[in-house]
């Protein structure tokens, strides 16, 4: 049993850990990220529209992406350049991705799509390969942004901005990179949703971009803690799927979500965001 439910856990967290991680970056940048849900709702809905009209995954995963991104910018020219209020931005972005993707998607929820390749490796299994870009991105991610240039450069905006402003640097430049880092990456996490089901379906997210941001919370805002909430998440999704103790349906769909407000109760108070996260200045 115990066997079974990793190669589900697995499947079910990576999609959780590539929009958890572009929370990161995000959030890392000094800018709060509630719209993760619609820029991976975005990349699910270009990724089916892109591989149906071009007939090649491997365009529709490069459209997903862009339209991930694009919500990603949009995000960024609202909380950063015009100043919005970032929580009404990030649910601006929800809402927006919701009324795209029914205005324009209402053909598209019929369409059967090509999935993107999957690796069989010895010993490990047959997963998509963006399942295993996920872990490289976790890990190179860790590195990056606590041991490069870029990575400080891009944390000093969430934390210290007189250290950029020694530096001559533009806090906005940084936070642009951020956010727009989190649209790419949470729409790869979209890719991967419809990628898996072949299929585009309305609100197919459900959720995910909510618990994914639960995620950078209980993971202290770095990548590879986050990576390891998301496993978590996605255990809780996968016990849903295998209901082998035949457990009420109810209470397992609900499983996800009330993990996730209790992790979130535990968390807060404990878990101390960049000094910056939220403040335009």
């Amino acid at each position: 049993m115990f066997f079974e439910l990793i190669p589900m856990t697995v499947r079910m967290s990576a999609p959780l850990a590539l929009a958890a991680l572009g929370g990161v970056y995000s959030e890392r940048s000094g800018v709060v990220n509630i719209g993760l849900e619609g820029m991976m709702l975005m990349g699910a809905f270009g990724y089916v529209i892109g591989t149906h009209a071009s007939g090649s995954p491997w365009l529709g995963l490069v459209i997903g992406i862009a339209c991930g991104g694009g919500m990603g910018l949009l995000h960024a020219i609202a909380s950063i350049t015009f100043r919005a209020d970032q929580i009404v931005s990030g649910v601006s972005i929800n809402l927006l991705a919701i009324g795209v993707t029914e205005l324009l998607g209402r053909s598209a929820t019929s369409r059967r799509v090509e999935g993107l390749s999957h690796w069989d490796l010895p010993l490990i299994g047959s997963y998509s390969f963006l399942i295993y870009l996920t872990l490289v991105l976790v890990i190179i991610s860790q590195i990056v942004l606590f041991k490069t240039v870029l990575g400080l450069r891009l944390c000093a905006a969430g934390e210290s901005t007189e250290a950029l402003d020694t530096l001559g640097l533009s806090r906005s430049r940084q936070q642009y990179i951020g956010v727009v880092i989190s649209g790419l990456l949470a729409g790869i996490g979209g890719c991967l949703l419809a990628s898996e089901a072949h299929y585009f379906t309305k609100g197919m997210t459900a959720g995910r971009g909510y618990v994914a941001l639960a995620a950078v919370i209980f993971g202290k805002w770095k990548p590879l803690g986050s990576g390891a909430a998301c496993l978590l998440f996605g255990f809780a999704g996968a016990l849903e799927l295998a209901n082998r103790w035949h457990l009420p349906p109810q209470f397992l769909n609900s499983l996800p979500y009330l993990l996730t407000m209790i992790v979130l109760v535990g968390v807060i108070g404990k878990a101390t965001p960049p000094a910056s996260l939220g403040k335009s200045h």
